[in-house]
């Protein structure tokens, strides 16, 4: 029988520890902790706040700016091409993982149900509800489910991307933006695709539902913004991805949250000219 040195022990007591991160964090991302989560949600505060702001500049709902032919051509021509950057990149970084033994099987994902629920029943009411032909009805239908995770999606990568584990030798910084790189260019092209349709609208309901999904952010971060594995970031997960949602129902149909604006009179321009009118004179 032999006895184990401390030298050993301390080793031991090392690949313990770091086996059980890898466990928790199920080689997804590292939570944030200490000063950095704090850090994280002050900086989603602020974005939530200014979104705030900007709804409260936006007295009606404003459509967004149609591209032309050659535009669009060029839009959709960058989508394709950013989706083989983002496979490209994709397989290149399995590929490594695989090289240096690192990939594991991929954890439980109970999110995507969430998704493509939410991505169905989206396609059904825009293209059920949009009062134009079943040309624009179609395309309004098709863009707004794709454009509802990107919502989500880019600020979460933007969030996560620096933290992602484990990293992949020999330069995990690379190896992280060849995934990450053409990911947030897909997210924002896919984005851009919003503008392909007449129907959709920029609204200050819209501004306040993508301030509440950052409200959520922020308190994930003071969470630690960790795996969706524990039911506080689950929850708040879904709670997060349904408001990304209803953000993008809120630039389609935004009187559909708020009906009341539609009869609230503007101050700035309708009572100005009662203002000016002549008193009615006694007889």
């Amino acid at each position: 029988m032999t006895t184990a040195r401390p030298g050993q022990v301390a080793v031991h007591g090392v690949t313990r520890r770091l086996k059980g991160a890898i466990m928790t964090q199920y080689g997804t991302w590292v939570s944030y902790g200490g000063s950095a989560r704090i850090a994280l949600a002050l900086i989603l505060l602020a974005a939530a706040g200014g979104l705030i702001y900007a709804a409260t500049r936006i007295r009606r709902p404003v459509r967004l700016p149609r591209p032309g032919r050659a535009l669009t051509v060029s839009i959709l021509l960058a989508w394709f091409l950013a989706l083989g950057m983002l496979v490209g990149g994709l397989a290149v970084y399995v590929q490594q993982e695989r090289h240096d033994h690192i990939a594991k099987a991929a954890p439980t994902d109970p999110i995507t149900v969430v998704t493509l629920t939410a991505a169905v029943v989206l396609f059904i009411i825009v293209f059920t509800f949009t009062p134009h032909g079943l040309w624009i009805r179609l395309k309004s239908g098709v863009i707004a489910p794709l454009a509802a995770p990107m919502i989500f999606e880019l600020p979460f990568d933007l969030i996560i991307m620096t933290r992602t584990y484990p990293p992949v030798p020999p330069d995990p910084a690379l190896y992280g933006a060849l995934f990450f790189a053409p990911l947030v260019l897909v997210e924002l092209i896919t984005l851009a695709l919003l503008t392909l349709t007449p129907t959709a609208k920029l609204s200050r309901q819209a501004c306040c539902c993508l301030a509440l999904m950052l409200l959520v952010f922020a308190v994930w971060a003071l969470a630690g913004f960790g795996y969706p594995s524990a039911p506080v970031p689950l929850a708040l997960n879904v709670v997060s991805k349904i408001l990304a949602f209803v953000t993008a129902l809120s630039l389609f149909f935004p009187e559909w949250l708020t009906r009341w604006w539609r009869h609230q009179p503007d101050h700035g321009l309708e009572q100005a000219p009662d203002a000016s009118r002549p008193a009615a004179s006694a007889v």
